[in-house]
């Protein structure tokens, strides 16, 4: 059985993921976040629903007892505070397995009028504190995977592509039910893409660039 502790299981992702999760027999989940009553519908023999603040150690520590991996699908402006705490948190318990959902950009990987545009979306600081958040992740001696999603749609697909870190974006957009796809596979395989950072779009099957480009 592997068992996965799910940062911010309120999120849109995090639910999707869940679903796709629990297709998979041999996973057992914990479903983590702030106010546990959201998510008592969810509780059965597979999955454990607790309550707690991502941003404190304690919490995290106690969610962690007999986890094999963590996905964080945390976000806000406390997220660096958040990732220096998961860290901290999976030292402290000896969990190795980290998947970090992050956003595009923080690398200045978008290319063209399209990183541009999401640069004037993005300002006020949220980049800077999801790239310091990514920062912290990498310092760490942890078994990560930072997973940077193009603009989130809710479109029933699974298809995407993946960049690596130092490689600018090929598409604009992907669905959440793709970035949970991504996040079941590395779950179901953790020994890929280790301590890497993933850029993950739609592919463009027309051959031509996207418009924002």
């Amino acid at each position: 059985m592997t068992n996965v502790l799910v940062l911010g299981a309120n999120g849109k992702i995090a639910k999707l993921a869940t679903v796709q999760l629990l297709n998979n027999p041999d996973n057992q989940l914990t479903l983590f976040l702030r106010k546990a009553q959201r998510l008592a519908g969810a509780a059965g023999p597979r999955v454990k629903v607790v309550e707690g603040d991502a941003s404190q150690v304690a919490d995290l520590t106690a969610a962690m007892a007999d986890i094999d991996v963590v996905y964080a699908n945390l976000a806000g402006r406390n997220i660096e505070d958040e990732a220096q705490a998961v860290v901290t948190a999976m030292q402290a318990s000896h969990v190795q397995r980290l998947i970090w959902i992050s956003t595009l950009g923080i690398y200045d990987e978008v290319p063209g009028n399209y990183g541009k545009w999401n640069h004037q979306m993005l300002d006020g600081g949220y980049l800077e504190t999801y790239a310091a958040a990514a920062k912290a992740i990498e310092a760490s001696d942890l078994a990560y995977t930072i997973i940077r999603p193009a603009w989130l749609t809710d479109h029933d697909e699974i298809n995407y592509e993946t960049t690596q870190k130092g490689e600018p974006f090929k598409g604009t957009e992907v669905s959440r039910k793709s970035i949970a796809a991504l996040v079941a596979k590395l779950v179901t395989d953790p020994t890929q893409a280790v301590r890497e950072s993933l850029g993950v779009n739609k592919p463009n099957t027309d051959g031509d660039k996207p418009a924002w480009y």
